[in-house]
């Protein structure tokens, strides 16, 4: 292969303002940033890791951004510094070529295993789960890729890969019996990413892109491996070392890969393990994920201060369910169980400095792989969007955000009263499944209905709102929701429930009783909604 390009040669998807996707060039790519929507990619991941990738080019071309008055004027401007990212593009173009014979982009060029082979594509692709066809349509067939398609993979596979054996280079230390023992996921696997998301792509990346001042925890030396000497099989340092920064996380060398090519086609690969990385207290460097803390880990560590770990996405729990620890906190600082993502809070000080305007309609995007037993497979991909103003980040607008949070609060007790409506349904008919399932499925078809609601509630929340009247608004629509749920639940309940069953402590159970019961907690929960006019309020 005499070479593949990528600040030159399309290889990044993306989608314009009429909804195609297009395939850019890393250098296209910043250029028209202003006038595209967004990144593509083949799994939802891919995105994640190819937008950090491109921060961390944007990081190191503007020299910071070192403050908020840089960045804001990168902010008022039309389009990105493209001659400053072109010449930092072009000072370090040898080490972006894909397929060059002695410092390939994000590989090693001299990894080996003992006997001289590689490895199906397979390992390399996150769609194609060991032993299941998951997400893949590429079933039957030599399995080949394009190099455009295979560099997407190789940024996904240092942020996503598996654990699990790995290939063994005899050079690397680690290699015992020609493996690579595990060492655990790539470093974005451990993290329940969020992104922020802008109107253009231009908008995203800045939003995402934070000032040195703001976390002043990046190393002055926080660059990309593309800036530093060329790895080899082995640990960069023997036991692992701190990364210095964002920078570095963004771009952090998880796998030690080596693309194998056959006529312009990626045919092979090896995958080795690279340098390990913990998550434990990562937070002043990892800006994109919330964090959780851990008493086991503080436990296990001897630790006297608190230890925190990322807070991985639920593949069964939608994103606005988490909304309470994604907003700003508007009350006394305290030691907290949970640490919003960095780039929250940057997003929170644009918009309580006026930075960034209230109105200013923003995405939230949640991303994140799940795996299954002993992380070396892919169970689930996670990906999920909110769509919210700016306002909802500014903190001298608590009102209107308590009553958000009061909103998803209220909402999770009133999918538990229906939760609770379908076990008392499932008693008073004869069930003896002492499981919780009929509650665990009722409840989760609660949340399924106030879904598309809530949804489209929060994105009309301004800052002309007035947060009364909106959480009036919203238990009026929520506690509507609901009662029809309850009563279809209490409608399909076979009549034998009419006359009941004592549940284990004895006390008579009827369908009659449990819809009242549904429809007492529910007024209770949803006490700001004016009555229904078309509903009669006994038993509702």
């Amino acid at each position: 292969m005499s070479g593949f390009d990528l600040v030159v040669r399309p290889w990044l998807l993306a989608r314009d303002q009429d909804g195609d996707v297009v395939e850019l060039s890393m250098g296209e790519i910043f250029g028209s940033a202003h006038r595209l929507l967004g990144l593509v990619g083949d799994v939802p991941t891919q995105v994640f890791a190819l937008t950090r990738l491109l921060l961390a080019v944007l990081h190191r071309s503007v020299g910071g951004p070192r403050d908020v008055a840089a960045w804001r004027e990168l902010w008022r401007a039309e389009t990105l510094p493209v001659d400053d990212i072109d010449r930092y593009l072009q000072a370090h173009r040898h080490r972006f070529d894909l397929a060059d014979q002695t410092e390939p982009f994000f590989q090693v060029a001299g990894l080996r295993v003992a006997d001289g082979s590689v490895s199906d594509l397979s390992k390399l692709i996150a769609d194609v789960p060991n032993g299941a066809p998951f997400f893949t349509t590429r079933i039957g067939g030599r399995l080949t890729l394009a190099a455009a398609e295979a560099a997407r993979w190789l940024v996904h596979c240092q942020a996503f890969d598996t654990s699990g054996i790995k290939s063994g280079d005899p050079s690397d230390p680690r290699t015992k019996n020609g493996k690579g023992y595990p060492i655990g996921v790539s470093w974005s696997g451990h993290l329940g990413g969020v992104l922020v998301g802008g109107r253009t792509l231009r908008e995203t990346l800045l939003l995402n892109l934070i000032p040195r001042d703001f976390t002043q925890a990046a190393d002055a030396d926080d660059r990309p491996p593309w800036e530093r000497p060329q790895l080899g099989a082995a640990e960069e340092v023997p036991g692992g070392r701190a990364p210095t920064g964002p920078v570095e996380l963004f771009t952090w060398q998880s796998r030690r890969v080596r693309l194998a090519w056959d006529d312009g086609l990626v045919t092979g690969v090896l995958i080795g393990n690279g340098d390990r990385l913990t998550p434990q207290n990562m937070h002043p460097f990892e800006p994109h994920t919330l964090w959780r803390r851990s008493e086991t880990q503080e436990k296990k560590l001897r630790s006297s201060v608190p230890v925190y770990m990322p807070l991985e996405h639920n593949p069964e729990r939608d994103i606005w369910r988490g909304l309470q620890s994604m907003l700003p906190d508007t009350g006394a600082a305290t030691v907290e169980n949970r640490l919003t993502a960095t780039v929250l809070r940057w997003v929170s000080s644009l918009a309580m400095r006026r930075v960034l305007d209230t109105g200013y309609p923003l995405e939230l995007r949640a991303i994140g792989m799940h795996y299954g037993a002993q992380s070396s497979t892919v169970a689930d991909i996670v990906d999920d969007a909110l769509s919210l103003r700016a306002i909802l980040f500014a903190q001298d607008a608590a009102a209107l955000i308590g009553s958000v949070k009061q909103a998803v609060e209220h909402s999770e007790a009133g999918a538990n009263a229906v939760g609770r409506l379908a076990e008392n349904l499932a008693v008073a008919a004869g069930s003896r499944d002492i499981t919780g399932g009929h509650r665990l499925r009722a409840t989760e078809q609660a949340y399924s209905v106030l879904d598309p609601l809530f949804r489209t509630w929060l994105a009309g929340l301004d800052e002309n709102t007035d947060a009364s009247t909106c959480l009036a608004q919203w238990h009026r629509t929520a506690l509507d929701a609901l009662r029809e749920l309850a009563d279809d639940l209490a409608a399909t309940t076979p009549p034998v429930a009419w006359v009941g069953r004592d549940d284990r402590q004895g006390r008579r159970i009827t369908s009659v009783h449990a819809r009242k019961w549904c429809g007492d907690a529910l007024r209770k929960t949803f006490q700001y909604a004016a009555p229904s006019p078309s509903r009669t309020p006994v038993g509702s």
